[in-house]
């Protein structure tokens, strides 16, 4: 839970201990508990990995104090490392594919850092390439890369997997969480198993997205219009490891964006597309458990809700699905 009770010396202490609350929707027999990770002071998840990457970059000497770090992101990603660069004496510079959400841009320019926009056609390869290149024309810059640097799976299994055993005492049965990078579910996994190998582990991922080859299921690719999470290229996806995840659920941007808007009226949850895709995940395996279909060592589900509706309202979050999707 949050237990800020006594003055920080600084933003970053803020990062993390984020509320675990129960979900109103689902069976009255197995609980689903959601992490608000919009209670960071970034109001996401990534605020956790913007810290501990920096952190232990510093530490190693992968970045020199004062350096400069280029990071490929959609955004939430640029905003958790440009609270912690300017808190640990680093600059930033974030290259950004254009179809991506203009409140993220201009949160992580008001945070000091530069923005780099690339085509939207290039998608996240594109600015990947164009964050090497621009790292390899500074003498001080590293490249922190959300999408294959084992420091984001390690954050999530030093900080958001023990808070939620923390609350629950112990008692979780299945994870369920969307994979972008993949680096939430890899390191609430490898902790999760660590401490009972019978959870069920579940990744989230949109209907069009191709994270179920990696486990031998059938994906059509296609666009998709939940942000955050997903991928049209496994390549690209170095932290995902098969052998942790039972399962991958695809979930339609229809049935994302209903439970999104569901959770804002019935439960008072501003939270995302992706937060939408993992409460309906959630509420599917919880049903098996209470249908007796699927076995795990407790009957509790965990989900974690990544980020805020607001940085997607200039696109039309709480709009028609027909709007939301033109």
């Amino acid at each position: 839970m949050t237990t800020h009770e006594e003055p920080a010396d600084s933003v970053l202490e803020t990062i993390g201990r984020t509320p675990l609350v129960r979900l109103q929707d689902g069976p009255a027999d197995v609980p689903i508990y959601a992490k608000l990770e919009t209670f960071n002071p970034g109001a996401s998840i990534k605020d956790r990995i913007g810290r501990y990457m920096l952190e232990r970059m510093l530490e190693r000497g992968d970045v020199p104090p004062g350096g400069t770090i280029i990071e490929p992101t959609a955004g939430n990603t640029g905003i958790g490392l440009a609270i912690a660069a300017e808190q640990l004496g680093l600059e930033s510079i974030f290259v950004v594919p254009e179809r991506f959400s203009v409140e993220k841009q201009q949160l992580m320019a008001a945070l000091g850092a530069e923005v780099i926009n690339t085509p939207t056609d290039d998608g996240m390869d594109g600015a990947i390439a164009r964050a090497h290149e621009l790292a390899a024309e500074l003498d001080d810059a590293a490249v922190p890369q959300q999408f294959s640097n084992p420091l984001n799976t390690e954050a999530h299994y030093e900080t958001t997997a023990p808070e939620i055993f923390e609350a629950l005492d112990g008692r979780v049965g299945a994870v369920v969480a969307g994979c972008g990078t993949a680096g939430t579910l890899m390191g609430i996994a490898r902790y999760a198993l660590e401490q009972n190998p019978e959870t069920h582990i579940v990744a989230v991922e949109p209907e069009g997205s191709v994270y179920g080859e990696l486990l031998g299921e059938d994906r059509a690719e296609d666009e998709y219009k939940t942000e955050g999470i997903g991928t049209h290229d496994t390549a690209t996806n170095e932290l995902f490891e098969p052998e942790l995840v039972d399962a991958v659920d695809a979930v339609s941007d229809r049935d994302a964006h209903a439970e999104l808007k569901r959770l804002a009226r019935e439960e008072g949850h501003l939270v995302a597309s992706s937060a939408g895709a993992a409460s309906v995940a959630s509420k599917r395996v919880a049903e098996r458990i209470d249908d007796g279909d699927l076995e795990v060592p407790h009957e509790t589900v965990v989900t974690v809700f990544p980020d805020s509706s607001e940085r997607y309202l200039s696109k039309g979050i709480y709009r028609s699905f027909e709007e939301w999707t033109s």
